[in-house]
């Protein structure tokens, strides 16, 4: 049997499985296989918790389509949440390394257990080679900072986007009301665009003043979700160097809401939001495996 356990952030769903004493192979279509909402536990998709030489734990995500990603910002606040309650560490500011980068994490604790994490997530990625997307335009905002927007043609409709990396790529479009967006339409159009070489996560964003923003987002590899992370980050990075925002921003998603501050001192981006454990069960290994073997 395989010890799992389901954890969310703000709605973002994952399975957790901890692999620091035994790993577990064919990842991919694991992922896919817990994943399904109808034949498997359910989520948006699966991180495994590893042993790591670089920090204190590794990070390891698929999507909920088998794809591997390099980060989630949601993701990475319940492993710290999982380790901790599960007496893995005893630290309460922790390194993660993730694909992304190692992440420091610090961790608010409440009757014994975590409550909301803060994570360092880093310097956001302008340069459009490392983000990467092509064919773009430069800009420079207000505070003299390179950064890139480009036009793509959806459903017969110029559109304008600006891009951004959080070590996972970010395409933002600012709309007047994010609630009557058809996002099913636009989401799969724009992740899979040319402009793209690795797809992209789309951010689709409404303001509302100097320091709240709506989002909603579709997340490559996994479709609409209720909330994400570094697209959170991501967009109030784009929100800055528009100039639409301050540099302390609550954005409200679909499944509640996130602190994003973009400091200017040290250009690092924090991320301070809940973490939640849902159940703990366990999966038929025997049945699993058989479902690998007949995916191959």
């Amino acid at each position: 049997m395989i010890n799992f356990t389901k954890m969310e952030g703000l709605g973002n769903d994952y399975v957790y499985i901890d692999c620091t004493k035994k790993d577990l192979k064919d990842a991919s279509n694991l992922a896919k296989i817990i994943s399904d909402r109808h034949f498997g536990v359910g989520s948006d998709g699966l991180i495994f918790i590893k042993n790591s030489n670089k920090a204190d734990f590794r990070m390891q995500m698929f999507n909920s389509d088998g794809s591997e990603a390099e980060m989630c910002g949601n993701g990475i606040r319940c492993v710290g949440k999982y380790v901790y309650d599960n007496g893995l560490t005893q630290k309460k500011i922790l390194t993660i390394e993730t694909l992304a980068g190692i992440k420091t994490l610090e961790l608010n604790i409440e009757e014994g257990k975590v409550k909301t994490v803060k994570v360092d997530m880093g310097e956001p990625i302008l340069d459009f080679s490392l983000i990467p997307v092509t064919d773009v335009c430069e800009y420079e905002s207000d505070e003299k900072i390179k950064f890139y927007k480009l036009n793509i043609e959806v459903e017969k409709e110029q559109k304008e986007f600006s891009c951004v990396s959080m070590g996972n790529p970010h395409t933002i479009n600012y709309v007047k009301n994010v609630k009557d967006l058809n996002i099913n339409k636009y989401g799969p159009i724009i992740e899979k665009d040319k402009h793209f070489p690795n797809k992209t996560n789309v951010e689709f964003i409404e303001l509302i003043d100097n320091n709240n923003i709506k989002m909603r987002v579709w997340e490559r590899g996994a479709g609409e979700t209720l909330a994400c992370g570094t697209g959170a980050c991501a967009s109030v990075v784009a929100s800055v160097l528009n100039g639409y925002t301050d540099r302390n921003v609550t954005v409200e998603l679909l499944g509640g809401n996130l602190n994003i501050e973009w400091n200017k001192e040290n250009n690092h981006v924090y991320m301070t939001g809940s973490a939640t454990k849902v159940f703990e069960g366990k999966i038929d290994e025997e049945n699993i495996l058989n479902k690998l073997f007949c995916k191959g």
